[in-house]
């Protein structure tokens, strides 16, 4: 069977993707109408608005947060002042919005909300790519994100300088222990997954201990995470797996934070996967100010 059947590119899920997730977003918040700017505010009245950073941060959305003025009103004028990815300091207006009040309203909480929310993670993920800087290792994400917002959260890592682990359960195999406790042993497992006709995907396996890490070499894994393992552990780890299949990807994972995330680092593993960064960022504090 292709890969190539299985994976979704970001061409396929984007647009889609992104007006779904919206168009739900803002019928959540607006429901039936959103009754006081409905009252207030004159049906054809015209404001501009600024968005307006109130910390640093580094930014991540800003074209969604336009998407979602433009689908409460395509008549909405959007101008972005600064571009996903970038340094902003607290201050910085990073865009401009004119058009119908009613509107502006309407799409304001939504808007923010997956901007604070994306700017958030983008930041974080920075700090982890910063202190790991100068060595051959990549920050990774996983898939602990927030149900239906994936595309959006796996987008903010890579503004922050981030890399992308599989997208879902279609576009890589990775073996962890329940994996294993359910086929009946590691060596089989990876031998089924093998012969499943899913071959052509590079086959990961989880590893706990440095005995798990011989029968994940043993057993032909294109790629063994190290998860859970102390420092101590996993410099002795890399060391059986370099010695015995030099080519072996190596992954890091688990209890992964910015004050071990160096010392992991330099143990020679090939990529750090961080659930923290898509669970756990705070968001960063952005607010929109109308005026006449």
């Amino acid at each position: 069977m292709r890969k190539d059947r299985h994976r979704v590119t970001e061409a396929q899920r984007d647009k889609a993707t992104v007006d779904s997730v919206l168009r739900n977003a803002l019928n959540e918040d607006i429901g039936t109408g959103d009754i006081t700017t409905l009252s207030i505010v004159p049906e054809k009245d015209i404001s501009k608005a600024l968005i307006i950073a109130k910390e640093d941060f580094i930014l991540a959305g800003l074209s969604f947060a336009e998407r979602t003025f433009k689908l409460v009103n395509k008549d909405v004028k959007f101008k972005a002042m600064k571009r996903d990815g970038s340094k902003i300091k607290k201050g910085t207006v990073i865009a401009e919005i004119n058009g119908n009040t009613r509107s502006i309203l309407m799409a304001e909480r939504t808007a923010l909300n997956l901007l604070q929310r994306l700017s958030g993670i983008a930041t974080l993920t920075s700090k982890f790519v910063r202190r790991v800087a100068g060595l051959p290792v990549k920050i990774l994400d996983t898939r602990k994100t927030t149900p239906g917002l994936r595309f959006f959260e796996k987008y903010a890592v890579k503004m922050g300088g981030g890399c992308n682990h599989r997208y879902g359960l279609f576009d890589g195999m990775l073996i962890k222990d329940n994996h294993i406790a359910a086929a009946g042993g590691l060596k089989k497992t990876v031998k089924l997954a093998r012969s499943s006709g899913y071959d052509l995907f590079k086959i990961e396996v989880e590893a706990k201990s440095i005995k798990e890490v011989k029968e994940a070499l043993s057993s032909g894994a294109d790629i063994i995470m190290l998860d859970n393992m102390s420092v101590d552990e996993m410099i002795k780890a890399v060391k059986i797996i370099r010695f015995h299949k030099a080519d072996t990807i190596i992954e890091a994972s688990g209890n992964v934070n910015l004050e071990n995330v160096r010392a992991i680092a330099e143990t020679g593993v090939d990529m750090i996967s961080v659930g923290a960064l898509t669970h756990s960022a705070p968001a960063s504090d952005i607010s929109m100010k109308i005026g006449r």
